[in-house]
This record gives structure tokens, C-alpha cells and sequence, in this order.
């Protein structure tokens, strides 16, 4: 019997043939990933300088390009998708390509944006590794992923029906990466000046049986190698949407669910960028910025 891959967590074939699915009925759906893309590039409205080759990592239905409008920061667009579909109805130059192998060649960008695409990554610390290298000197790397604290109380709601029912538990919702490890996996793969922060979007909805049909056809639903196939049992799912809605219905009735949005920024490494001091070299002791007293590592220090 085979041993299992430690990192192979996600599905990328049945990954590719969702997106492909969603791509036929992207424009409802699309809201998500509207909203991630245009505050993705209001951060790039804080970088002054322009990006004559750009990189959409990930591309869906061009709303990168959509929120790029008229800025002049950027020339030339390229778009990349691992869906076929997506690829073809770009509106722009656009190549087929998977995140876990990028076909590009070393410093072939000045930046390469991804929206919504990275959370599916098997091999997340490979793939900024690639991002960096297809990268030239002194290029920008501006990501925006969904996080660990996504959809948690569907989670919530699912183990507590699928215990109830089942009397067990399965991986229903996928796994992500949390905002702590991500700023550390920027530098792990070669970043300078990594930044990573996090949004949370509230998306409310009729029920959880309409988020979980809107999670499906974004092609977001569960990707784990090792979930239960077929379709969930019916009572479990019923039960779920139950739980969910005595949990987290608003006065309205109507539920609310959280998309946890990680937001990375790198840049690849160059000589002009900023360094730190070495250790010793400052001009000013922090005893003297902070207007305190210091003391030695072994002085014993009396409260008053």
C-alpha cells in the first residue's frame, strides 16, 4: 500500500475541473473574488513606481484587471489560470498554468499579483519560491489569500452535526494558512521586506444550504485528498444548516460568514533595498530613546 504524500493535502485535478465548472457561470458569482481583487490592488496605489510586466497569478475572471482600470502603474498584463476556461475568456494575453509549476522563465516580471488562487497550493513555500525567482530584481509580489479563520462557523456547524449523526468526523472544510506563519514563509522563500496582514469579509446569506450551493459554485468547495467521497449524506448536511442557523442567524434570520483574508507583500531581493543594522552599529541606545535606565543582564532590578 502506497504511503500518502505529508504534502499533498488538496485535489488539484479535481481542483482544475471545478474551476472549468465555475467558469460557465462566473459572472454571479464573482463577488468574492470582485471584492478580494479590489483591495488587493488599492495596495498597490502606496507603491510609487510603475511595473512594466505584471503577472495575474490566478486570474478567474479578470477582476484584477478589473480593478486596475486606467492606473498607469502597470503596461502589459499577463494573465494565468489553472482553468482552461478561465484562460480562454481572459481579456488579455493568457496562459494556462499551474500554481505548483509555473512555466515562467527566472526574472520574467516586475510584479505578480494572485488573488484567490494560493489557498489551493499544496506546496505554498515552492510556489513563493517560484513567484520569487520569475521575479527581476527589485519586483513585487502582492497576494491575497484566504486564511485559517475562513468559513468558521460552517465548520463548526458541520462537526457538530456530523458527530451528532455520524458519530464521527472527516475533513469537510479545507485547511488554510494562518496569518501568523505567512510573513515567515515571504522570507523562507527568499522575499526582502515581507508584510502580511489580514481582513475579514462578513458575506451574509439566506441559509447555510445557500452558502454551501455558492461555495460549490465558485468551485470553493472542499478540496481534502482525504474527505469522505460522493455527496455528504443528506441528514448530515440538513442537520449542519440547523446548527448553523441557530448559532448564527441575525435578527433577520439570515446567516453570516466569514472569508479570512491573508494579504502578502514581498519584494525580490536587489542591492538598493534597505538593510538592517548590524547588531551594535546604532548611533542611539533604546535606553536613551525610551527615557529609562539600564541595566546590565545579571543587575537586579528593585520595584517601586
Amino acid at each position: 500500500m502506497a504511503v500518502p504524500d505529508p504534502l499533498l493535502v488538496f485535489d488539484r485535478t479535481v481542483l482544475r475541473r471545478r474551476r472549468d465548472r465555475a467558469a460557465r457561470g462566473w459572472t454571479s458569482q464573482a463577488f468574492l473574488k470582485r471584492e478580494i481583487a479590489e483591495r488587493l490592488v488599492e495596495r498597490l496605489d502606496d507603491v510609487r513606481r510603475g511595473f512594466a510586466l505584471a503577472l495575474d497569478l490566478g486570474c478567474h475572471g479578470d477582476e484584477i484587471a478589473t480593478a486596475l482600470g486606467e492606473r498607469s502603474a502597470v503596461g502589459q498584463l499577463v494573465r494565468s489560470d489553472l482553468g482552461e476556461t478561465f484562460a480562454r475568456r481572459a481579456a488579455g494575453p493568457a496562459v494556462v498554468a499551474d500554481e505548483e509549476a509555473l512555466p515562467f522563465a527566472a526574472t520574467s516580471f516586475d510584479l505578480v499579483m494572485s488573488a484567490m488562487a494560493l489557498h489551493w497550493v499544496n506546496d505554498l513555500p515552492g510556489t513563493l519560491i517560484q513567484i520569487c525567482r520569475i521575479l527581476k530584481p527589485d519586483g513585487l509580489f502582492l497576494g491575497a489569500m484566504l486564511g485559517g479563520g475562513t468559513l468558521w462557523q460552517l465548520r463548526q456547524a458541520l462537526a457538530a452535526a456530523e458527530s451528532e449523526i455520524e458519530g464521527g468526523l472527516s475533513p469537510r472544510v479545507s485547511p488554510f494558512a494562518d496569518l501568523r506563519d505567512a510573513a515567515g514563509l515571504l522570507q523562507r522563500a527568499g522575499f526582502a521586506l515581507p508584510v502580511a496582514d489580514g481582513e475579514t469579509i462578513e458575506v451574509e446569506y439566506e441559509s447555510a444550504l445557500a452558502l454551501m450551493r455558492d461555495l460549490g459554485a465558485m468551485g470553493e468547495g472542499n478540496l481534502v485528498l482525504e474527505r469522505r467521497r460522493g455527496m455528504g449524506r443528506r441528514a448530515t448536511l440538513l442537520r449542519a444548516a440547523e446548527i448553523y442557523g441557530e448559532r448564527f442567524a441575525g435578527p433577520s434570520g439570515r446567516v453570516m460568514a466569514s472569508f479570512e483574508v491573508l494579504f502578502l507583500h514581498g519584494w525580490a531581493p536587489h542591492a538598493s533595498q534597505p538593510k538592517p543594522l548590524k547588531p551594535g552599529s546604532a548611533a542611539l541606545r533604546l535606553s536613551e530613546a525610551l527615557g529609562t535606565a539600564e541595566h546590565s543582564a545579571g543587575e537586579k532590578v528593585e520595584r517601586s
